[in-house]
């Protein structure tokens, strides 16, 4: 083949920065096209996905195949094993879940198939059956269009790290296509489909997982009329009959088709950045959730019981999921603003984080909190009040899955430090902390391989026990829905084991339990005030660039520094002290620290999606420091509108065209010519990235809009 081939890597060599990997924030994920379209006539699957951008069926082949065979190599695989694969309902014609499965029996062991499921299921039967991985083929919350895999350890679920991506995309990349598609089948595809989603529902009701509490049983969830609403997705049909089984009133699921419309008008994904709902915003012809059934839905319930909610004896409220599961938002309906409240991860995981604290502080006082970058400012301020260490991580729900592991190590290297002195430790086990510590290293064999011999050496060592109990950790949380809690899997021994995966359910299960026990005895005027302000919320904003060319936005390149220039010139003007950081797990990411008097901080970070093809300003700081920090974010968007738009990207050039049909002003829905099925998706994106607005006439070019459309004309 014509892609340069890297040579055979052991998993443990170190990774050079520079060098690509096929992998975003999560596994592979891009719009896909079958190997038979037009466009990838004559290209290899790799070089389509290199040269056009796009997953194909083969290429997903490929990528299961090389993963397996990589393990193999290292002896962390045999010869018929087991791997589990699971997916949401994008593909009904199954042409890629196919694949995943044709290329694990290729690489020779068994396919453990659970067809729709949540992703959290397929780490936790991989475990449950002691299976050697997991795939999930998901594009979690983008459209239907896209498609992906993440890729699950067998040691605890970790997810794939940055090392264990360049070992696989060179592994994919030495794959001979021709070659692969004269193997035979060697292992076999098994049926796990019903053992798993049994599975599911024992881990969803147990009630160390629900947290109810046993006197509530019965009762705690009988006043909520709930609206599932499952994206149309893995969930469709198993998270509502979970919320039933818990108690909730009456449940009722909307968006549960299995036709492939994940995330379509449904989900969490165009719920990010709202904090209320208005009825203004469902008005036919010009509200953005206009034809949102979830949401339609809970006006119609709430203003139908508008007495009921507003002497607090009945709750309208929404569980609103992403196609594959694992994110989860809850929607209020509040009878004196005829309005819903959107509660999102951030304030979900606060009210968990309450609920555990208040009810065993001695357990929790003191254990991690973990967030990410993205996540409200005061949220840190706010977990702390409550009596948790706050740690912050990059983007991901992956590193909050490491930040968990590295803690635990942690955990056993000071227990025995305690016991037996500093010299207690073999210089093999030092060395491997020390090495874990290092971006280069980052490897899920690497902490498997330190925490196989930590354990080993604490059991051969006198009066020093390996102590596996969680006492350091309480949640990991992203803004964006993910929230991760320790919870109890009951394996066939009926032995239990603490897991820690991102599940939608679990999730929102727990929230509602805080909620009621919290704010329960509450009148409904303070219900709905700390459902809508569980903290004092700080100045929270994003700008987003979509179809851009990523390739020009890594550190130290031109672009990179021109923004970090213009960002610290237009800080120091405002009065910030501007402060460059950096993240050894993302070095990519401009991440400028702003400090403030009287202690106050703030912070500026620009990092490209690892999910979709966008990138994002991302303003975070106190409320009084809005203006100040809008208005350095607004000179970042212009400059990366200006200088990042990839033109030969086919969605841009469809945007193109819709801003010149929009030239002379706004243009009715019915006049707009958009090509299908993409049309709707670009309308949808470009209101994202604020270029056009739908008014009572139709859609129309916002200032910015405006802007961005003369300045595409001066710079031609």
């Amino acid at each position: 083949m014509s892609i340069q081939k890297h040579s055979k890597t052991s998993l443990n060599e170190k990774t050079p920065t520079y060098e690509f990997l096929f992998q975003g924030t999560d596994g592979i994920r891009r719009e896909v096209k079958l190997s038979s379209s037009e466009e990838a006539t004559g290209l290899t699957p790799q070089e389509v996905f290199l040269k056009l951008g796009f997953i194909t069926e083969k290429f997903m082949e490929i990528y299961a195949y090389a993963h397996i065979k990589q393990l193999i190599s290292i002896g962390k695989v045999r010869t018929g094993d087991s791997v589990v694969v699971g997916w949401d309902p994008r593909d009904p014609k199954g042409n890629y879940n196919s694949a995943v499965i044709s290329g694990i029996c290729k690489a020779g062991v068994n396919a453990m198939i659970l067809g729709v499921v949540p992703t959290p299921l397929v780490p936790m039967y991989m475990l449950y059956k002691n299976a050697c991985s997991g795939f999930m083929v998901t594009a979690s919350h983008n459209p239907r269009d896209q498609n992906g895999i993440k890729v699950f350890s067998s040691f605890e679920g970790l997810k794939l790290l940055p090392n264990n991506d360049l070992i696989l995309t060179r592994a994919v990349l030495e794959v001979e296509p021709s070659t692969l598609g004269k193997l035979n089948l060697k292992g076999k595809p098994i049926d796990s489909r019903k053992e798993a989603l049994a599975l599911f529902h024992k881990f969803s009701l147990a009630p160390k997982n629900t947290w109810i509490p046993p006197e509530f049983k019965n009762s705690l969830f009988k006043n909520i009329t709930l609206v599932v609403d499952a994206a149309n997705g893995s969930l469709s049909e198993i998270a509502a009959k979970i919320f039933h089984q818990v108690g909730f009133g009456t449940v009722i699921e909307v968006n549960s088709k299995l036709n492939g419309d994940v995330n379509l008008k449904s989900g969490v994904a165009d719920l990010e950045d709202k904090s209320i709902i208005t009825r203004k915003m469902i008005e036919k012809g010009t509200g953005i959730f206009s034809k949102h059934v979830a949401i339609l839905k809970l006006f119609n319930l709430g203003h139908k019981n508008r007495i009921s909610v507003s002497e607090g004896d009945k709750r309208i409220c929404g569980a609103i999921f992403d196609a594959d599961g694992d994110r989860f938002y809850r929607l209020d309906y509040d009878a004196s603003r005829d309005a819903l409240i959107v509660m999102n991860g951030d304030a979900t995981a606060f009210f968990q984080a309450k609920y555990l604290i208040n009810s065993d502080p001695e357990r929790y006082k003191g254990t991690k909190f973990i967030t990410t970058v993205e996540s409200d400012f005061n949220t840190t301020s706010a977990i702390r009040d409550l009596g948790f260490l706050s740690v912050l991580t990059p983007v991901g729900d992956k590193w909050i899955l490491l930040k968990i592991a590295l803690l635990k190590a942690e955990k056993l290297i000071r227990s025995a430090k305690k016991s037996k002195g500093q010299d207690v430790l073999s210089p093999s086990i030092l060395k491997k902390w020390k090495d874990i510590q290092k971006k280069e290293s980052l490897n899920v064999l690497r902490i498997e391989e330190l925490d196989s011999e930590l354990n080993q050496f604490l059991e051969t060592k006198e009066g020093i026990t390996s102590d596996n109990k969680n006492d350091f950790f309480s949640i990991g949380s992203e803004v964006t829905g993910h929230c991760i809690t320790e919870g109890y899997l009951s394996l066939k021994n009926e032995k239990q084991v603490p897991v820690f995966f991102g599940n939608g359910v679990k999730s929102a299960v727990n929230t509602f339990v805080a909620t009621q026990i919290l704010l329960g005895s509450k009148s409904t005027r303070a219900y709905f005030s700390n459902l809508t302000h569980p903290f004092r919320p700080a100045y929270k904003e994003t700008f987003y660039t979509y179809y851009v060319n990523k390739n020009l936005f890594y550190k130290k390149s031109q672009l990179w520094n021109l923004l970090k220039i213009s960002i610290c010139q237009e800080a120091l003007s405002k009065g910030f002290s501007p402060r460059l950081s950096n993240f050894s797990a993302e070095p990519n990411m401009l991440y400028i620290a702003l400090d403030l008097k009287k202690s106050e901080h703030a912070s500026i970070f620009i990092r490209n999606s690892g999910t979709e093809n966008k990138i994002g300003i991302n303003l975070r700081g106190p409320m009084k420091s809005a203006s100040k920090l809008k208005s350095i974010g607004k000179k970042c968007n212009e400059i990366l509108l200006s200088s990042m738009k990839d033109f030969n990207n086919r969605l841009y050039k469809l945007e193109d065209d819709v801003l010149n049909q929009l030239i002379h002003g706004s243009v009715p829905n019915t006049k707009l010519k958009l090509k299908k099925p993409e049309g709707a998706r670009v309308l949808s994106e470009m209101v994202k990235q604020d270029l056009i607005q739908l008014t009572k006439d139709g859609h129309a070019l916002t200032s910015l809009g405006k802007w961005y459309l003369s300045s595409k004309k001066t710079n031609r």
